[in-house]
Formats: structure tokens, C-alpha cells, sequence
């Protein structure tokens, strides 16, 4: 691979120092004093290394050394030892469609590689612990966290969850960085206006919220996950969910999970979610898909986190 030089600046997210050539303009900008980092970034010649691994009509190519992928109009990217994104663009790729993939499919393949359990959600902070809303895409995962963020809680990460247990056995969620994607439809439902925020990129009605002011920095211990679905009826409904259904739930929210089987990542995955069934509560939550609710389902998320339910 040949490295193409370009000035590079250093980022806090997702727990880890990442040095990046291109501008990761949702992260938090690290002192350039810094003098080592976790995670490198940087655009590099792959068509060759593609062409090496790459099997016609597959999007991916997966093992337990790297992750790699080629997105049309975007760009290849290579992902190895939890260490190293490598990104080639397309001609007139859009930069923030490079930003989505190094921090959405890049990422979640460096927390795989780490052991880390990436979780597709929303995370956020009430009394110190931290509890995880996870859902299928357009679920209403950080349009609920959003609502939760007005009710007073404070934001741990948007999209990719990553979850660690510590030394003493407790599970921790870590901070990604201070900014939700929010649709029109819930920018318009909570009376902010679009014109305000940034674009995820420039053919979409997705928007990037800064939320600096209601962001949890500190890692928490994880207390509950609450998966959200959506439902034709006309009212919520929450309830427990077994330990058999807390497998199969977070198998099926475990962000890029069809990295697993190539990664030779199962084993691990099922001890991590036996372990996590374990120790703390699961909940499932309908929604009726015809109207918002999102206030309504912050305010018996936090009914129970108060005292309808053991955290």
C-alpha cells in the first residue's frame, strides 16, 4: 500500500486518541501536544490490495485480519488490528459519506477487532449509570434519546455503542462523541430548526446535532438496554425480555454483526452476550409507527429507571 501524505490531525472518540488525515468534524479535537495515539487514520492506495482479496460481485472482504469493503462512489476502505483505518476515496467522493463509513462500518469492525461489543443504538446517562436504546434503522433510537437528552440525561453515543466489561466483571459503556443524527420529521417534532445543523451529507434529510452541552464524557457501568420497535397499534408496550430473547436481541442489534462468522468472532460474542444477559435488564418497548411518542416513551423509560424497575 502506498501512503499518500497529508496533514493529519488527532481526535478523542470512542474512548481512543485517533489521528486523522481527513477532518472528523463530529469528534472533539485532541491538543496537538499529544504525543501517541490508539487509532491511525489515512488515505492510502488500496485498488491493488482490492483486487488482490476481492471476490467479483462481494461488497466485503472479512477475516480475522482485516475488514475491508468498497463502496460505489464512495471509496475502498481497510480496517486491521484495531489499530488502522486505510481509505482510498472515488473520484469527487463526497467527504462526509467517507466521514459515515470511517465512523459507522470502519469503527465498528476497530471495536470488533479490540473485543469491544459494538451495539447499534443510543446511549444515555441517568444517575450516573448508563442504559443503551437499541433498534432496527428508523426504529426512533435517537429521536428517543433526544427526547431523554430534554428530560435531562445526557448523551454517551449515537449509532455504535461500545460496550466493555471491567475488571471487576461490570459492564461499561464508553463515549463515542457529542453529536446525534436526527431526520427532519423529529427536527420538526421538537421544534428545531434544520437550518441550524449540518447535513450528514448533501442528498439526505438526515442531520447532525451537536449536543456539547448534554454530553457524558466519563464512561458509565451499563444498568439496562431497551430495544425499540415499532407496532401498527395504538399504544406502548413495555416489557421484560427473557434471557433466551436478551441472546437473540442483541445478536441482531450488535452493529455490522455479519462480521462476526469470518472475524471467528462468535464464540466471543456469545460469552460477551451471556455475560451481559446476566448482569443486567433488557426491556423491549413498542411504539405506534403512526404517531410520535418519543416524549411519552422518555417519560416510563425513566419511571421505570426510577422505581418501576431493580437497575
Amino acid at each position: 500500500m502506498n501512503t499518500i501524505q497529508i496533514k493529519a490531525s488527532r481526535y478523542s472518540g470512542f474512548g481512543f486518541i485517533i489521528q486523522s488525515d481527513i477532518q472528523l468534524r463530529e469528534l472533539t479535537v485532541f491538543p496537538d501536544a499529544e504525543p501517541s495515539f490508539h487509532i491511525l487514520i489515512e488515505k492510502r492506495e488500496l485498488s491493488s490490495l482490492w483486487q488482490e482479496h476481492s471476490v467479483s460481485g462481494r461488497s466485503f472482504v472479512i477475516n480475522e485480519n482485516f475488514v475491508m469493503f468498497h463502496i460505489k462512489t464512495v471509496g475502498i476502505f481497510f480496517v486491521s488490528k484495531g489499530s488502522e483505518i486505510f481509505y482510498a476515496p472515488e473520484n469527487d467522493a463526497d467527504d462526509d459519506l467517507i466521514r459515515l463509513y470511517l465512523l459507522g462500518s470502519c469503527m465498528g469492525a476497530i471495536l470488533m477487532q479490540r473485543r469491544i461489543l459494538p451495539l447499534h443504538g443510543s446511549a444515555f446517562a441517568s444517575g450516573g449509570k448508563a442504559y443503551a436504546i437499541v433498534g432496527d434503522s428508523g426504529a426512533g433510537k435517537s429521536t428517543l434519546a433526544s427526547a431523554l437528552i430534554n428530560r435531562g440525561c445526557s448523551l454517551l453515543t449515537d449509532d455504535v455503542i461500545p460496550v466493555t466489561f471491567h475488571s471487576n466483571g461490570i459492564p461499561y459503556v464508553t463515549p463515542a462523541y457529542p453529536h446525534q443524527k436526527l431526520w427532519i420529521n423529529s427536527l420538526d417534532a421538537f421544534g428545531m430548526n434544520a437550518e441550524k445543523y449540518r447535513k450528514i451529507f448533501n442528498r439526505e434529510t438526515k442531520y447532525s446535532v451537536p449536543v456539547v452541552d448534554h454530553f457524558e464524557s466519563a464512561s458509565l457501568p451499563l444498568a439496562g438496554i431497551f430495544e425499540l420497535t415499532k407496532t401498527e397499534g395504538a399504544e406502548i408496550r413495555f416489557r421484560p425480555l427473557s434471557k433466551l430473547h436478551c441472546l437473540q436481541t442483541l445478536f441482531k442489534h450488535t452493529y455490522r454483526n455479519f462480521y462476526l462468522a469470518n472475524m471467528n468472532l462468535i464464540e466471543w460474542h456469545f460469552a460477551i452476550s451471556a455475560s451481559l444477559a446476566e448482569k443486567i435488564m433488557m426491556f423491549q418497548l413498542e411504539r405506534p409507527e403512526a404517531t410520535f411518542t418519543a416524549p411519552e416513551l422518555a417519560d416510563q423509560i425513566l419511571d421505570e429507571i426510577k422505581g418501576g424497575v431493580s437497575f
